[in-house]
């Protein structure tokens, strides 16, 4: 493919039987994607979240939930963390180490808590180990590439991110439409009939979506209604044998006679698509700094974006920027851009 040969200029492969991920180290996020043969078959964003799974740290019993082994923990940092698994002996106040199991999940209005259970005898206080020590860990490769390389833009960083944006994904023959809700993960099939032939038509995409937004725990699919048992059925084996493909685990219900089938797995961060839509801003203003760090021509950085993404973006941010580039910075703020029609550019000093 046309992405693996320019990989292969550079002066290396990647290889034909194994994916490898990239990870670029960008200002206030790191990013990783999992390349096979020149494409992206999955993709993970870290945001500078205090709190994200692997941490270790002393916490202090704040209240219990009764009749439970839940309660709620106070961190080093003074927020506070929704537990699981305590000793009923544990009192109020009561020093304790935990580990992260869940970061923090931003919602319309509120947030969800991060989730702690004990952690294991023994074990120090640590921070939650890097998106780089996090993958290395894993079965593939990793390998990380420079954010003013092109590596991530020719697997294709720049399509996932409109679609993650819009929450929509084309496939042959109609679309998806990914959303995300307090309670669960929507996916929604549009496209013309044959509905039964729409809704195995869009099993695969549904199966790589779900890798390629990092879209844990509850997943609720709106498969187009069809009436007999045996098309229900054959769309039922299909996805599982798409989930089963795409290395998914979890619990998966039948279709039922409207057509919806409900997605359970392990939930440790927030996928791609929530990050984008809860955070809209925010998620602008990094984008903005990659793409200032990826700007060649000489001179000062000149960065164009609505005024919301301006007062999202961090000092420290800006900070960083300027050493990272050697370069000076300058603002157009327009309030009749979207959020995310950002721009950098060099311009003369």
């Amino acid at each position: 493919m046309k992405r693996a040969a320019c990989c292969a200029r550079r002066g290396w492969r990647l290889p034909e039987s194994l994916p490898v991920w990239l990870i670029e180290q960008g200002i206030g996020e790191e990013r990783a994607v999992l390349v096979e043969q020149g494409d992206i078959i999955a993709a993970r964003l870290v945001w500078d979240e205090p709190w994200r799974p692997g941490a270790v740290a002393e916490a202090r019993l704040v209240s219990r939930i009764p009749g439970t082994r839940r309660a709620v923990v106070r961190l080093p940092d003074g927020g506070e963390a929704l537990g699981e698994g305590f000793d009923s002996a544990l009192t109020e106040g009561q020093p304790i180490m935990v580990r992260v199991t869940r970061s923090a999940i931003a919602e319309k209005g509120r947030a969800k808590l991060p989730q702690v259970r004990p952690a294991a005898a023994g074990e120090a206080a640590r921070p939650a180990p890097s998106l780089l020590e996090e993958l290395s860990a894993g079965p593939y490769p990793v390998r990380s590439v420079p954010v003013h390389g092109r590596e991530l833009a020719e697997a294709g960083w720049d399509d996932l991110v409109a679609e993650a944006l819009t929450g929509e994904v084309a496939f042959a023959g109609g679309s998806l439409v990914v959303s995300p809700t307090p309670a669960m993960t929507l996916i929604d099939i549009d496209g013309p009939p044959p509905l039964p032939a729409l809704a195995l038509a869009a099993v695969p995409a549904i199966a790589a979506a779900l890798r390629r937004f990092d879209i844990g725990g509850s997943v609720g699919i709106d498969f187009p209604s069809l009436a007999e048992k045996a098309q229900r059925r054959a769309v039922d084996e299909a996805l599982a044998d798409a989930l089963a493909a795409a290395g998914w685990q979890g619990e998966r219900t039948g279709m039922n006679g409207f057509g919806f089938v409900q997605l359970v797995s392990r939930l440790e961060r927030p996928s791609l698509i929530a990050r984008f839509a809860r955070a809209p801003a925010a998620a602008a203003a990094r984008r903005l700094l990659r793409m200032a760090e990826r700007v060649a021509e000489p001179g000062t950085l000149l960065l164009t974006a609505h005024p919301a993404v301006r007062r999202a973006m961090r000092s420290q941010w800006e900070a960083d920027l300027a050493r990272r580039t050697g370069r000076s910075i300058q603002w157009h703020e327009d309030a009749g851009l979207a959020l995310g029609a950002t721009f950098a550019q060099a311009i003369a000093a």
